[in-house]
Protein backbone atom coordinates (compact mmCIF):
# COMPACT_ATOMS: atom_id res chain seq x y z
CA UNK A 1 0.00 0.00 0.00
CA UNK A 2 1.41 3.41 -1.20
CA UNK A 3 0.74 6.08 1.85
CA UNK A 4 1.14 9.63 1.77
CA UNK A 5 2.32 11.39 5.31
CA UNK A 6 1.62 14.99 5.81
CA UNK A 7 3.30 16.55 8.84
CA UNK A 8 6.33 14.09 8.11
CA UNK A 9 8.72 16.10 10.33
CA UNK A 10 6.56 16.14 13.68
CA UNK A 11 6.72 13.63 16.50
CA UNK A 12 3.74 11.61 15.40
CA UNK A 13 5.06 11.31 11.84
CA UNK A 14 8.11 10.65 12.87
CA UNK A 15 6.95 7.61 14.96
CA UNK A 16 4.55 6.37 12.24
CA UNK A 17 7.02 6.53 9.27
CA UNK A 18 9.09 3.15 10.28
CA UNK A 19 5.38 1.22 10.62
CA UNK A 20 3.98 1.76 7.56
CA UNK A 21 5.99 -0.05 4.97
CA UNK A 22 8.69 0.50 1.78
CA UNK A 23 6.02 2.55 0.13
CA UNK A 24 5.93 5.99 2.02
CA UNK A 25 6.25 9.50 0.86
CA UNK A 26 6.67 11.67 3.68
CA UNK A 27 5.70 15.71 3.08
CA UNK A 28 6.41 17.87 5.20
CA UNK A 29 5.20 21.28 4.91
CA UNK A 30 8.10 22.73 2.41
CA UNK A 31 6.80 19.75 -0.11
CA UNK A 32 3.00 20.38 0.79
CA UNK A 33 1.22 23.24 2.23
CA UNK A 34 -2.12 21.46 2.69
CA UNK A 35 -4.08 24.45 3.38
CA UNK A 36 -3.60 24.70 -0.76
CA UNK A 37 -6.39 22.96 -2.61
CA UNK A 38 -4.72 22.83 -6.17
CA UNK A 39 -1.01 22.21 -4.39
CA UNK A 40 -3.22 19.13 -2.67
CA UNK A 41 -4.86 18.03 -6.16
CA UNK A 42 -1.63 18.25 -7.85
CA UNK A 43 0.33 16.34 -5.09
CA UNK A 44 -1.54 13.69 -4.78
CA UNK A 45 -2.38 12.72 -8.79
CA UNK A 46 1.56 13.08 -8.79
CA UNK A 47 1.91 10.81 -6.19
CA UNK A 48 -1.32 8.33 -6.19
CA UNK A 49 -1.43 6.76 -3.10
CA UNK A 50 -4.04 4.37 -1.75
CA UNK A 51 -3.89 6.23 1.43
CA UNK A 52 -3.17 9.59 3.18
CA UNK A 53 -2.33 10.24 6.59
CA UNK A 54 -2.44 13.26 7.37
CA UNK A 55 -0.42 14.57 10.96
CA UNK A 56 0.07 18.03 9.87
CA UNK A 57 -1.73 20.39 12.59
CA UNK A 58 -1.30 23.57 14.07
CA UNK A 59 -1.03 22.70 17.86
CA UNK A 60 -0.21 26.44 19.81
CA UNK A 61 -3.60 26.27 21.42
CA UNK A 62 -2.82 29.68 23.44
CA UNK A 63 -1.70 31.47 20.01
CA UNK A 64 -4.82 30.23 17.82
CA UNK A 65 -7.02 32.92 20.27
CA UNK A 66 -4.83 35.18 18.18
CA UNK A 67 -4.82 33.99 15.02
CA UNK A 68 -7.64 31.83 14.83
CA UNK A 69 -7.80 32.33 10.90
CA UNK A 70 -4.46 30.46 10.59
CA UNK A 71 -5.48 27.84 13.10
CA UNK A 72 -8.33 27.07 11.13
CA UNK A 73 -7.10 26.99 7.61
CA UNK A 74 -4.78 24.20 8.95
CA UNK A 75 -6.54 22.29 10.50
CA UNK A 76 -9.88 22.72 9.18
CA UNK A 77 -9.38 23.62 5.63
CA UNK A 78 -6.63 21.66 4.90
CA UNK A 79 -7.99 18.39 5.78
CA UNK A 80 -11.14 19.64 3.61
CA UNK A 81 -8.80 19.93 0.95
CA UNK A 82 -7.36 16.58 1.28
CA UNK A 83 -10.61 14.90 2.19
CA UNK A 84 -11.54 16.57 -1.46
CA UNK A 85 -8.97 15.20 -3.36
CA UNK A 86 -8.73 12.24 -1.84
CA UNK A 87 -12.34 11.01 -2.77
CA UNK A 88 -11.91 12.33 -6.39
CA UNK A 89 -9.15 9.89 -6.59
CA UNK A 90 -10.63 7.22 -4.67
CA UNK A 91 -7.78 7.40 -1.81
CA UNK A 92 -8.28 6.78 1.88
CA UNK A 93 -7.94 9.23 4.27
CA UNK A 94 -6.59 9.10 8.26
CA UNK A 95 -6.95 12.49 9.79
CA UNK A 96 -5.56 12.76 13.03
CA UNK A 97 -7.75 14.85 15.77
CA UNK A 98 -7.50 15.43 19.46
CA UNK A 99 -9.60 15.08 22.76
CA UNK A 100 -9.52 19.15 22.76
CA UNK A 101 -12.71 19.22 20.98
CA UNK A 102 -14.65 18.04 24.33
CA UNK A 103 -14.58 20.46 27.10
CA UNK A 104 -17.83 22.08 27.75
CA UNK A 105 -19.07 19.47 30.34
CA UNK A 106 -17.33 20.74 33.77
CA UNK A 107 -18.85 18.02 35.82
CA UNK A 108 -17.76 14.84 33.03
CA UNK A 109 -16.03 11.95 35.03
CA UNK A 110 -16.50 9.28 32.87
CA UNK A 111 -14.49 8.42 29.32
CA UNK A 112 -15.91 9.98 26.26
CA UNK A 113 -17.09 7.78 23.53
CA UNK A 114 -17.13 8.54 19.30
CA UNK A 115 -20.62 8.62 20.17
CA UNK A 116 -20.47 11.85 22.58
CA UNK A 117 -21.65 14.77 21.44
CA UNK A 118 -18.22 17.47 21.12
CA UNK A 119 -17.96 20.30 22.95
CA UNK A 120 -15.16 22.61 21.86
CA UNK A 121 -13.95 25.72 23.39
CA UNK A 122 -11.45 28.15 21.73
CA UNK A 123 -10.11 28.66 18.53
CA UNK A 124 -8.06 25.62 18.49
CA UNK A 125 -10.70 23.00 19.34
CA UNK A 126 -13.26 24.81 17.39
CA UNK A 127 -10.63 24.48 14.04
CA UNK A 128 -9.82 21.04 15.40
CA UNK A 129 -13.77 19.79 15.56
CA UNK A 130 -14.31 21.63 11.88
CA UNK A 131 -11.62 19.43 10.38
CA UNK A 132 -13.15 16.33 11.88
CA UNK A 133 -16.54 17.26 10.12
CA UNK A 134 -14.87 18.02 6.88
CA UNK A 135 -13.00 14.98 6.85
CA UNK A 136 -15.99 12.41 7.82
CA UNK A 137 -18.53 14.52 5.64
CA UNK A 138 -16.99 14.30 2.36
CA UNK A 139 -14.41 11.19 2.44
CA UNK A 140 -16.64 8.39 2.46
CA UNK A 141 -12.82 5.90 3.12
CA UNK A 142 -11.69 7.95 6.12
CA UNK A 143 -10.23 7.43 9.53
CA UNK A 144 -10.96 10.61 12.30
CA UNK A 145 -8.55 9.70 15.01
CA UNK A 146 -8.56 11.28 17.98
CA UNK A 147 -5.96 11.60 20.06
CA UNK A 148 -4.34 13.80 23.77
CA UNK A 149 -1.18 15.13 24.82
CA UNK A 150 1.45 13.56 22.47
CA UNK A 151 5.12 13.08 23.55
CA UNK A 152 7.52 11.63 21.23
CA UNK A 153 11.50 11.18 20.82
CA UNK A 154 11.29 13.83 17.45
CA UNK A 155 10.18 16.86 19.30
CA UNK A 156 13.22 16.77 21.72
CA UNK A 157 15.09 17.97 18.74
CA UNK A 158 12.58 21.09 17.83
CA UNK A 159 9.70 22.75 20.38
CA UNK A 160 9.56 20.14 23.27
CA UNK A 161 6.50 18.34 24.67
CA UNK A 162 5.22 18.41 28.41
CA UNK A 163 7.50 15.75 29.33
CA UNK A 164 10.73 17.72 27.94
CA UNK A 165 9.25 21.03 29.51
CA UNK A 166 9.17 19.36 33.45
CA UNK A 167 12.56 17.57 33.09
CA UNK A 168 14.33 21.15 31.39
CA UNK A 169 12.27 23.26 34.40
CA UNK A 170 12.86 20.39 37.28
CA UNK A 171 16.68 20.51 36.35
CA UNK A 172 16.67 24.41 36.22
CA UNK A 173 14.17 25.01 39.35
CA UNK A 174 13.11 23.58 42.90
CA UNK A 175 10.02 23.99 42.91
CA UNK A 176 7.68 23.66 40.01
CA UNK A 177 4.03 24.48 40.27
CA UNK A 178 1.47 21.84 37.62
CA UNK A 179 -2.07 22.51 37.19
CA UNK A 180 -4.39 20.00 38.98
CA UNK A 181 -7.64 20.30 37.90
CA UNK A 182 -7.61 19.07 34.28
CA UNK A 183 -7.98 15.00 33.72
CA UNK A 184 -6.68 13.52 30.49
CA UNK A 185 -4.42 10.94 29.02
CA UNK A 186 -1.35 12.10 27.45
CA UNK A 187 -0.24 9.87 25.26
CA UNK A 188 3.23 8.49 23.40
CA UNK A 189 3.75 8.91 19.82
CA UNK A 190 4.94 5.28 19.59
CA UNK A 191 1.73 3.74 20.99
CA UNK A 192 -0.66 5.88 18.63
CA UNK A 193 1.12 5.54 15.70
CA UNK A 194 0.56 1.75 16.23
CA UNK A 195 -3.23 2.01 16.39
CA UNK A 196 -2.80 4.43 13.37
CA UNK A 197 -1.17 1.64 11.59
CA UNK A 198 -3.42 -1.32 12.39
CA UNK A 199 -6.33 0.99 11.72
CA UNK A 200 -5.52 1.66 8.04
CA UNK A 201 -5.25 -2.33 7.29
CA UNK A 202 -8.80 -2.56 8.32
CA UNK A 203 -11.80 -1.27 6.15
CA UNK A 204 -13.97 -0.56 9.85
CA UNK A 205 -13.90 3.62 8.97
CA UNK A 206 -15.13 5.84 10.81
CA UNK A 207 -13.83 7.89 14.16
CA UNK A 208 -11.88 6.46 16.66
CA UNK A 209 -10.07 7.50 20.42
CA UNK A 210 -6.55 6.39 20.39
CA UNK A 211 -4.63 7.44 23.68
CA UNK A 212 -2.64 5.10 26.19
CA UNK A 213 -5.00 3.81 28.97
CA UNK A 214 -6.07 5.04 32.71
CA UNK A 215 -5.79 9.19 33.40
CA UNK A 216 -4.22 11.87 35.29
CA UNK A 217 -3.98 15.28 35.61
CA UNK A 218 -1.03 17.38 34.74
CA UNK A 219 0.00 17.43 38.53
CA UNK A 220 0.07 14.07 38.44
CA UNK A 221 1.71 13.41 35.24
CA UNK A 222 4.64 16.08 36.20
CA UNK A 223 5.24 13.90 39.70
CA UNK A 224 5.34 10.70 37.58
CA UNK A 225 7.65 12.35 35.47
CA UNK A 226 9.89 13.10 38.18
CA UNK A 227 9.55 9.64 39.97
CA UNK A 228 10.47 7.49 37.23
CA UNK A 229 13.35 10.12 35.99
CA UNK A 230 14.68 10.60 39.60
CA UNK A 231 14.67 14.32 39.78
CA UNK A 232 14.00 16.08 42.98
CA UNK A 233 11.58 18.99 42.55
CA UNK A 234 9.23 20.70 44.98
CA UNK A 235 5.78 20.07 43.35
CA UNK A 236 2.54 22.11 44.04
CA UNK A 237 -0.35 21.87 42.86
CA UNK A 238 -2.67 24.70 41.09
CA UNK A 239 -5.77 25.60 39.42
CA UNK A 240 -6.35 26.42 35.74
CA UNK A 241 -8.21 29.70 36.48
CA UNK A 242 -4.36 30.37 38.45
CA UNK A 243 -2.43 29.10 35.45
CA UNK A 244 -3.89 32.17 33.57
CA UNK A 245 -3.61 30.69 29.98
CA UNK A 246 -5.23 32.26 27.41
CA UNK A 247 -7.28 29.27 25.70
CA UNK A 248 -9.71 27.31 27.91
CA UNK A 249 -8.52 23.96 27.99
CA UNK A 250 -11.10 21.20 29.17
CA UNK A 251 -11.24 20.50 32.72
CA UNK A 252 -11.70 16.43 31.64
CA UNK A 253 -10.95 14.82 28.37
CA UNK A 254 -10.19 11.19 28.75
CA UNK A 255 -10.98 9.04 25.70
CA UNK A 256 -12.86 5.91 25.84
CA UNK A 257 -10.51 3.58 23.71
CA UNK A 258 -12.82 0.63 23.22
CA UNK A 259 -14.25 1.12 20.15
CA UNK A 260 -10.36 0.99 18.41
CA UNK A 261 -9.63 -2.43 20.27
CA UNK A 262 -12.85 -4.21 18.58
CA UNK A 263 -11.63 -2.99 15.63
CA UNK A 264 -8.59 -3.88 15.70
CA UNK A 265 -7.35 -6.42 18.91
CA UNK A 266 -4.99 -3.14 19.85
CA UNK A 267 -4.92 -2.37 23.85
CA UNK A 268 -2.62 0.34 24.14
CA UNK A 269 -0.12 0.25 27.60
CA UNK A 270 -0.75 2.26 30.35
CA UNK A 271 0.27 6.14 30.81
CA UNK A 272 2.83 4.90 33.65
CA UNK A 273 3.75 2.32 31.32
CA UNK A 274 4.16 4.83 28.22
CA UNK A 275 5.95 7.05 30.21
CA UNK A 276 9.03 4.86 31.46
CA UNK A 277 9.30 3.48 27.51
CA UNK A 278 9.85 7.18 26.72
CA UNK A 279 12.24 7.83 29.18
CA UNK A 280 14.02 4.29 28.12
CA UNK A 281 14.20 5.59 25.06
CA UNK A 282 15.22 9.51 24.99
Amino acid sequence: MRIVLTGARGQLASDLFPLLGNDVVPLGHAELDITRPDDVAAKLREIQPDFVINCAAYNLVDKAEEEPEVAYAVNATGPKNLAESCTDLGIGLAHISSDYVFGQDAQRAVPYTEDDPPGPQGAYAQSKRAGEEFVSSICPRHFVIRTCGLYGIASTRGKGNFVETMLRLGSERDQLSVVNDQRCTPSWTVDVARAIAALIETDQYGLYHATNSGSMTWFEFAAEIFRQSGTQVELSPITTAEFGAPAARPPYSVLSCQKLTDATGLELPSWQEALANYLSRR
